[in-house]
C-alpha cells in the first residue's frame, strides 16, 4: 500500500461523481498510472446484491441503524475483495461514495448517535482511510433535476433520490460540515461548473495533496 492512492468522491444526488471517476481515471491511466474505479454500495459481487436491496428501498422500513449495517456489510466485502488488494498493487482507487456517505445519510439525517456510528465504522474499514476525499458541493435541486434526466424512461427514483428537498438541503450542508471538520482530508468543488472545469478542478485538488512523479 506505500504507492497506492486512495481517492473517494462524495456529494448528493446527481452531483457527477461517477463522470468524474471515469475522467480522472483516463487521465491517470494516460500518465502511466494504474487505476481502479469502483463505487459504494457495491464494487463487490456481494456488496452489490446489497446495493440492490439498499436502493429498492427494502431496508428503509428497518429504520437508519440497519440500513448502516447493510452499507458496512457491503464495504467490509469491497474493502477486503476490492479496495485493498488494489492498493497493495500500488494501483490508484477512485471510489464514488466510501464513509462520508454513511456519516451523512445515517449519521446526521438518519440521526445515529455518533458514538455508535464511529464504532462500527471503525470496525468495518479497520483502519483505512481516504487519502483524499474530493467532496462535489451543488444545489440540491440540480442535481436531482440531472438525476431525474439521466433515468430510463419508466425508471423511477431510488432510495435515496424520492427524500424530500428538505432532505436534500440538509444532506448538503452535512457534506459541508464534513469537509469543514476535516480539512487536511476533504476538498469541495463547485460541481455546478462545466464538466471539464470540474474535472480540472479535482485534477488540480490531486495534484496538491497528493504529489507523485506522474502528476508533475
Amino acid at each position: 500500500m506505500a504507492t497506492g492512492r486512495f481517492i473517494t468522491l462524495e456529494g448528493g444526488e446527481g452531483a457527477g461523481k461517477s463522470t468524474l471517476a471515469r475522467g480522472l481515471a483516463q487521465r491517470a491511466e494516460a500518465l502511466g498510472l494504474r487505476v481502479k474505479v469502483t463505487r459504494e454500495p457495491g464494487g463487490s459481487p456481494k456488496a452489490e446484491a446489497i446495493r440492490e436491496a439498499i436502493l429498492s428501498g427494502q431496508v428503509k422500513e428497518h429504520g437508519p441503524f440497519a440500513e448502516a449495517l447493510m452499507f458496512s456489510a457491503a464495504r467490509i466485502d469491497h474493502i477486503d475483495r476490492v479496495i485493498r488488494p488494489a492498493l497493495q498493487r500500488g494501483e490508484w482507487v477512485i471510489c464514488d461514495r466510501f464513509i462520508d456517505s454513511t456519516r451523512v445519510y445515517q449519521g446526521t439525517l438518519g440521526r445515529i448517535e455518533p458514538g455508535l456510528l464511529a464504532e462500527l465504522e471503525a470496525v468495518t474499514i479497520d483502519g483505512l482511510m481516504p487519502d483524499l476525499t474530493l467532496i462535489l458541493d451543488l444545489d440540491p435541486e440540480v442535481g436531482l433535476a440531472r438525476a431525474a434526466r439521466r433515468r430510463a424512461p419508466g425508471e423511477g427514483t431510488d432510495r435515496f433520490e424520492s427524500e424530500t428537498l428538505a432532505f436534500h438541503r440538509k444532506l448538503r450542508k452535512a457534506y459541508l460540515a464534513v469537509a469543514e471538520g476535516e480539512p487536511q482530508r476533504c476538498v469541495v468543488l463547485d460541481a455546478g461548473q462545466p464538466p471539464a472545469l470540474l474535472a480540472q478542478a479535482a485534477w488540480n485538488a490531486i495534484r496538491d495533496r497528493l504529489p507523485a512523479p506522474q502528476l508533475a
